[in-house]
């Protein structure tokens, strides 16, 4: 148990201490923030409208007097349902996919896989808009419009680990001695392919998070009274010279989101290619040898006398 501890904690310390914080913050929030929040985020008080910080309303009011801070905490849990709904059946979609082209090979492998390319050829919000213009706005077309929108990058790396791994000689000597194509995809390929395109996929989460800001923001996604901050950077935006406040704080926490998974995503790559040594495992490596140095050596004929 004491081994299995000391190996989260050395994976996690060679990820950045502020990207790691933000998440965990996101996440928690996402998880428990609307038990945390002191008022009902779509309470109005039109008597209130515009109201600074004070100790009833922490960070003031907005243009019908809804409290800011209550709205900007329930956004964080709207944001994470649909995120995680989205990452989930992109990993999904990608694994089984993925996976199936790899293994099967030929001309399945190569249909599929123009077919992948199709929709990696175009940007994934045109992909979304064009989806939410066929089904129209909503909280569910948005995220069916996001899950068809990424599915396709999750498929072609679940692709491509599935072939490293199939070409692996513990697979070659599977065949050998006789496991069944059915066992040798779901009980080797398949759950070895899963944990190394999870790394892949939650490094996609900032996007996915930022794509469902842009599609409320421009209307077409989670639609008002639900809170949720790029609904609430247009609420403001009429207001900007009048209380600034109420468009710089949802853009803050759009901005610390993405920039705290961009930065997990980048230290989950670089952590997963070699790296040169760190200082304290050289000092180490320099303390050993120098006792070895000091160390009396022994002499041969001794060795042979006894």
């Amino acid at each position: 148990m004491k081994r299995f501890w000391y190996s989260i904690g050395e994976a996690f310390s060679n990820f950045p201490k502020s990207a790691l914080i933000g998440v965990a913050l996101f996440l928690f929030l996402g998880a428990f923030g609307s038990w945390l929040v002191p008022h009902d985020p779509n309470l109005q008080d039109l008597t209130a409208r515009f109201a600074g910080p004070s100790a009833d309303h922490w960070l003031g009011t907005d243009h019908i007097g809804r409290d800011v801070f209550s709205r900007l905490i329930v956004s964080a849990r709207t944001t994470v349902v649909a995120m995680t709904i989205v990452v989930t059946f992109k990993l999904l979609i990608g694994v089984t996919l993925g996976t199936f082209a790899g293994f099967v090979k030929g001309r399945t492998e190569e249909i599929l896989m123009r077919f992948v390319e199709l929709f990696m050829a175009l940007p994934s919000l045109i992909i979304a808009l064009a989806i939410i213009g066929m089904l129209g706005t909503g909280y569910w077309n948005m995220v069916l419009a996001l899950i068809l929108a990424f599915w396709a990058g999750s498929t072609r790396v679940a692709r491509g680990v599935a072939i490293g791994i199939l070409n692996r000689p513990h697979i070659e000597a599977l065949r050998v001695l006789g496991a069944s194509p059915l066992r040798i995809y779901f009980r080797h390929l398949l759950p070895s392919t899963v944990g190394m395109v999870l790394v892949y996929v939650s490094a996609d989460a900032g996007g996915i998070a930022l794509s469902i800001a842009t599609l409320s923001f421009l209307g077409l996604g989670i639609q008002p009274p639900t809170p949720e901050w790029g609904q609430m950077l247009v609420d403001a935006l009429p207001y900007l010279d009048l209380n600034p406040w109420m468009v710089l704080l949802p853009g803050f926490a759009i901005t610390g989101v993405v920039v705290s998974f961009n930065l997990l995503g980048e230290a989950i790559a670089l952590n997963r290619v070699p790296r040169d040594l760190r200082r304290s495992v050289l000092r180490r490596g320099r303390l050993v040898a120098a006792s070895w140095e000091r160390a009396p050596i022994e002499d041969p004929k001794k060795r042979i006398a006894t």
